[in-house]
């Protein structure tokens, strides 16, 4: 895609890329899945999505502003399945660096130790982090580490080169549906920041806040939040 649009300025590069995943993904899915549901951020909602069987929730491009922005590669395409109200399959797709990520690969699962100073990595995002992020951060002596994509963030705790992935505020279900599902195939853990289970296909797909991280962090993540949430 970027190939395309050398020499633009970065809203239009950002633009093109949103619009040329947009349509091939809506143009493979017409051809494959033509009977199916779609949710995506670049186009309109059908709210017929709601009394479907089978719905795609769809980031076309996920960190337009960092795809803007070459060489970063922190940006990603998001698709997930969702079928009777789960994540059934999903992919992330980081082209840049270039790898995918998906619910039908056997997951390799990353060390369990921190970084070498013995902070936890924490990503945050890099232009909406969380307003507590610094309180979370001394609660569980991490380290905060901004991001682009919720792809790219996710598949960076999925392959050990961080701890844990938190955001609040600012989020839809199609930013988080494609990590999510692939987190969940690999065992690692998803929730909301109140440990409540990440919902999706729902008439307001606004989904603002979710923890991803490796199992055996999410009771000291979850304890961590609710202190701060009771603080107020």
């Amino acid at each position: 895609m970027r190939a395309r649009c050398v020499g633009t300025d970065p809203a239009k590069l950002g633009a093109a890329g949103d619009r040329e995943a947009q349509a091939l993904i809506a143009r493979l899915l017409h051809e494959h899945r033509p009977g199916d549901a779609v949710l995506s951020e670049e186009a309109p909602d059908d709210p017929a999505r709601l009394d479907a069987d089978r719905v795609w929730i769809i980031d076309p491009l996920d960190g337009t502003r960092e795809f803007a922005d070459p060489p970063r590669g922190d940006w990603a395409v998001q698709v997930a399945l969702w079928e009777k109200d789960r994540l059934t399959a999903g992919a992330v797709a980081l082209p840049a660096r270039p790898l995918v990520l998906s619910t039908g690969q056997h997951p390799q699962h990353p060390p369990t130790s921190p970084s070498q100073d013995g902070l936890l990595r924490m990503l945050v995002s890099r232009t909406r982090p969380p307003p507590f992020a610094g309180q979370l951060a001394d609660l569980l002596g991490a380290q905060v580490i901004p991001q682009g994509s919720a792809g790219a963030k996710t598949a960076d705790i999925l392959l050990g080169a961080a701890d844990l992935y938190v955001h609040a505020g600012g989020q839809h279900e199609w930013d988080s549906a494609g990590p999510v599902a692939v987190a969940q195939a690999w065992g690692f853990h998803t929730s909301r920041l109140d440990g409540s289970p990440l919902t999706y296909n729902r008439p307001d797909p606004l989904l603002p806040d979710l923890i991803v991280c490796r199992t055996e962090l999410a009771p000291r993540v979850l304890t961590a939040c609710a202190q701060i949430s009771q603080r107020g």
